[in-house]
């Protein structure tokens, strides 16, 4: 357990500090400083270009991947940090997996999605793979509709069940934390309450980080809620507190819809 707790009292996975990251010239995330839980759902929210899914991004380093990106403070994943000369960027990714705002499974077999992971970390017997398939599927509720199924392409899938598979795929090589971008916002009313319901499931194993425009989702499926508003976390608490009794009167107006 670690030594650093949230106010509830849960270990934090993940601690923020001073964080700035700019995209050339652009300040995308000011000084951006947020614990996060462990085995607790914490959604950010905010406006569209606030900085969210970029401070998302920054917590697995996917932002890396775009030219120009400067980034100032720290990141630390059980105490280390993660933006430290010489850090394991393969290995981080491992620990932390991402989940994107539409279904994205590769053009394959269900089981080689499942089994792209695992082989790519060195695990070769068929045996292995298919219990890691099962396990991960049976983890997203999906073994029962898709064991008979694990030679289809998945792309054919419907969309819950691809963006299940999705999730189930970051679950093949045992991350600690799952990032999720706007995962049901390609999903309609009834697969969203079912991804939902799964992240409730998912969050007694694993930490899961969530962008969502969605304040009601955020509201419904959230322990910890951070407003974020032109690349300043604004405020940060536990869902209800922010919802009903913010402190920043920008939050206020935010959740009250006066703008975003």
């Amino acid at each position: 357990m670690s030594a650093a707790a949230d106010r509830a009292g849960a270990p934090l996975a993940i601690q923020v500090q001073s964080l700035h990251l700019h995209y050339g010239t652009f300040h995308a995330l000011k000084d951006v400083t947020l614990d996060i839980a462990a085995r607790r759902i914490t959604a950010l929210i905010g406006p569209s270009g606030c900085g969210k899914s970029t401070l998302l991004r920054s917590l697995n380093r996917m932002n890396d991947l775009i030219a120009g990106v400067r980034v100032r403070g720290s990141v630390q994943l059980a105490g280390v940090d993660i933006y430290a000369a010489g850090a394991d960027v393969e290995g981080l990714r491992k620990r932390i997996g991402m989940v994107f705002q539409r279904p994205n499974p590769f053009p394959l077999s269900v089981f080689e999605n499942l089994a792209f992971g695992p082989r790519a970390h060195g695990v070769r017997r068929r045996d292995e793979l298919e219990a890691v398939a099962e396990q991960s599927l049976r983890a997203v509720d999906l073994w029962e509709a898709l064991r008979d199924q694990l030679g289809t392409v998945a792309t054919r899938l419907p969309l819950e069940q691809q963006q299940r598979l999705c999730i189930a795929r970051a679950l093949t090589v045992n991350p600690e934390v799952l990032l999720m971008d706007e995962p049901c916002s390609a999903l309609d009313p009834r697969a969203t309450a079912h991804v939902e319901a799964l992240m409730r499931v998912l969050a007694e194993q694993y930490t899961i980080v969530i962008v969502t425009h969605n304040m009601q989702q955020a509201r419904r499926a959230s322990d910890v809620a951070a407003y974020m508003l032109l690349g300043d976390l604004v405020e940060h608490g536990t869902t209800a507190q922010l919802f009903d009794a913010p402190r920043d009167t920008r939050t206020a107006e935010y959740i009250a819809g006066k703008y975003g």
